[in-house]
Parts: C-alpha cells; sequence; structure tokens
C-alpha cells in the first residue's frame, strides 16, 4: 500500500508539471503506475470593433465566436515520463487581432504533442511540438494570463508553428529552483522551397527567480495572490538563412537573392505581491528585438519579413490589482511598437492600450473578462502598393472561460 501511495504521488507530480486543472483521471498499468487526464478548455467571445466593416471599412462590427476551444491529454508513467497532447478546434472568425476579415478557414490541428523525460529537477528533455523557450509572454498559460490575452505582436517571425515549433529541448531548475535555464532546437522556418537553406532554429532562455519560485517550464500571467513572485529573464534565438531580401521579377523562383538571417533577444520581467487585507499586486514588463538582416529594404523581400510578425522591435508593461476580500482583479496594459513595414507603411510605429477586469467564479476553472483596446497607428491610410486600409480602431471583448 505504501509503494502504491509513493507511486500515485510520483505520477501526479509528473501531471503537475502542467497546470493543474480538475479533468477526470484514469490510471494503469503495474501497480497503477500510469495515469492519463483529460481536460477541456473554452473561452467563448462576444467581440467589437469600431470599424472594419462595410464597403468602405468604415462601419462596425460584431461577433461571437471562440477564442480557444481545446481538448487535451495530460499522461504520466513513473516519476519519469510524462505525455501533453492537445488538439483545438478553429471556427471561422471575422474579427482577428489587426484585422476584420471576410471569414477565416475551419482548422482542426494537433496543437501540442510532447514526450516529457525529467532526470530530476536540474535535467528535463522534452521533444516534439510545444511552445518555443523566448518570450515570458508566450510561455504563460493562455487560460491563466493577466489581461484577456498575450500581446498580438510578441510572435516571433517565421515560425514554423506560430507559438509553437517541433524540437527538442533542454531544461531544469538549479539552486534550489533559483536558477532556471532552457536549450532549444527547433525546426523554425519549416519551409524549404521558400528559404534559402533548411536551418534549424536555436535558441537559449534563463531566469533568475528571487521569491517564490516558478520552476516549470510554463509560466503564469498571475498566480491570484497564491505566491510572491520576482522573475527577471531573458532569452536569444537565431536561424541562419531564414529568408530572401529579393524573390526576384514577378516572384519567379530560381531569380532570388540577398539570403538573411533571424536573430532575435529579449528580457523581461515578472512581479506579484499579495498584501494581507489590502490586494495583490501584479507587475510585468518585456522588451525584445527581432532582427531580419534589414530584408523589408530589399527590392522584392519575402512578403513574411515584413507585417506585424516580420522584422520589429518594442514591448510591453502590464498592472493589475486583485481585490483582498472578492475574487475581482483589474488590469491595465500598454504597448509600443516599431515595425519595419506594415501594410505599405515603413518604418510604422503602433500603440496598443486596453483595460479591463477578471472576475474568477471558480478560479481559472470559470472565469469572466472584459477588456477594451485600442490601438493607436502612427501612420494611416493606404500604404505605398498596399491595398490594406491602416487605421486606428477600438475594440471591446466580453469572454467567459470554463475550464474542465
Amino acid at each position: 500500500m505504501e509503494f502504491r501511495k509513493l507511486l500515485t504521488a510520483c505520477v501526479g507530480t509528473v501531471l503537475l508539471a502542467t497546470p493543474a486543472f480538475a479533468g477526470p483521471t484514469w490510471t494503469f498499468g503495474p501497480e497503477d503506475q500510469g495515469a492519463l487526464k483529460l481536460e477541456y478548455k473554452g473561452q467563448f467571445q462576444l467581440n467589437h470593433r469600431d470599424t472594419g466593416g462595410g464597403s468602405d471599412d468604415d462601419e462596425s462590427v460584431s461577433e461571437f465566436n471562440f477564442r480557444r476551444n481545446r481538448v487535451a491529454l495530460m499522461g504520466a508513467y513513473g516519476k519519469h515520463l510524462g505525455l501533453y497532447v492537445q488538439t483545438e478546434y478553429s471556427e471561422d472568425r471575422n474579427i482577428t487581432g489587426f484585422n476584420v476579415t471576410d471569414g477565416t478557414e475551419d482548422d482542426f490541428q494537433l496543437l501540442d504533442a510532447v514526450m516529457r523525460f525529467k532526470y530530476n529537477d536540474a535535467v528535463n528533455f522534452w521533444l516534439g511540438k510545444y511552445k518555443y523557450s523566448f518570450s515570458r509572454e508566450n510561455l504563460e498559460a493562455c487560460e491563466m494570463p493577466l489581461t484577456l490575452d498575450r500581446s498580438l505582436l510578441i510572435q516571433a517571425p517565421l515560425a514554423s508553428e506560430n507559438t509553437r515549433d517541433k524540437g527538442v529541448t533542454l531544461w531544469g531548475n538549479l539552486f534550489n529552483d533559483v536558477f532556471q535555464y532552457r536549450l532549444d532546437a527547433m525546426n523554425g522556418r519549416n519551409d524549404s522551397d521558400s528559404a534559402p537553406d533548411s536551418a534549424f532554429r536555436y535558441g537559449a532562455r534563463a531566469h533568475v527567480t528571487l521569491l517564490d519560485p516558478e520552476n516549470g517550464h510554463g509560466y503564469k500571467g498571475t498566480y491570484l495572490g497564491e505566491k510572491k513572485v520576482l522573475t527577471l529573464g531573458g532569452a536569444y534565438q537565431m536561424e541562419k538563412d531564414v529568408a530572401y531580401s529579393n524573390l526576384g521579377n514577378l516572384n519567379i523562383r530560381g531569380d532570388e537573392t540577398g539570403a538573411v538571417d533571424y536573430e532575435a533577444w529579449t528580457v523581461d520581467l515578472f512581479f506579484e505581491y499579495p498584501v494581507d487585507g489590502v490586494g495583490t499586486f501584479t507587475v510585468s514588463g518585456a522588451y525584445a528585438d527581432y532582427d531580419l538582416d534589414d530584408a523589408y529594404q530589399g527590392a522584392n523581400p519575402d512578403a513574411l519579413t515584413t507585417g506585424i510578425n516580420g522584422e520589429k522591435n518594442g514591448g510591453y508593461v502590464k498592472i493589475g490589482y486583485m481585490l483582498p476580500n472578492l475574487p475581482l482583479q483589474f488590469f491595465a496594459r500598454s504597448e509600443s511598437w516599431s515595425l519595419a513595414n506594415y501594410n505599405g507603411f515603413g518604418d510604422q510605429e503602433v500603440d496598443w492600450y486596453g483595460g479591463g477586469f477578471n472576475y474568477y467564479f471558480r478560479g481559472q476553472d470559470l472565469k469572466l473578462t472584459m477588456e477594451l483596446s485600442q490601438a493607436d497607428f502612427d501612420k494611416e491610410g493606404y500604404g505605398l502598393g498596399s491595398t490594406e486600409l491602416t487605421e486606428d480602431f477600438t475594440t471591446f471583448t466580453a469572454q467567459m472561460q470554463v475550464i474542465f
């Protein structure tokens, strides 16, 4: 009996390497050494934007839709082996981060599929498809942010799987969980036809956490006053020969010139501190620089080196306050970014502001979020050679999150 209790505790530790949710758990194998947990995560939204509709794109638009709609399996066998598999179904959406479209295509995808081998706290080995180790913002759990969602501009350029990638990671915690390191080798741009070369994307990340530890692979945007956290982090990422600055006349293949490399770095800070009888205060900020060797200045650059996920630099600051005796949390966010080229405008500056609240009916498992945000562009209108109208916009979002 004692042996079985010990095994159950070890399996639970591996399962808790991901955020703990209340889904059903099955055990299997000799002495119940294996465990498998099922969970559902949904975020249902009402979105309203003051522009983007009508024949002249100057009418307001509203839409009900899912932001996320996921089913996940978390598995463990003994204390060393873990598994995480997550699917996502995305329906037709009209209101997206920076655009109002005629509707995106329905999509069902395998979002995560990662095997996890844990030797000890200092040595963990992951392989499969999962979040790459660069910005803290990307590594924060999508269901546990401080604000409505992560930054619309934080995504790394030319990543093969947007916020995820396929590859291997070595990571661990040292010095009683004060220091954490990560080393990635990922696909990066997994498109040998469009890139000058098919090279891996390498990355390194480290953080120092000075109060309660953040010792998992992922982070949270808020701990709801349950921890005192002060973490400083930084990361570096690079990939050789990732794109062309000149695709040749009329994009004819075989006439490309000007291979460019990708290089990026970031620094970030997270602080959350509960004060008895007063409430919980949260401050988070980051700066990131994504460089593509000025590919946007080429004669006919790869379109993926421009736009909101092209060459850019900027950052954000987030603040939050949670009441001491009511599960109500107010938040605000400010971002400022410089985009190398956006909709035909070179050196476009964009400021993004947002504020709102989270009300936790049952922690993160049942949560209502409301946010009002404003995007402010330095240059508006139709840029050089672009048919896309660039103009400021305001968005209101109400979101109900449920996790089972």
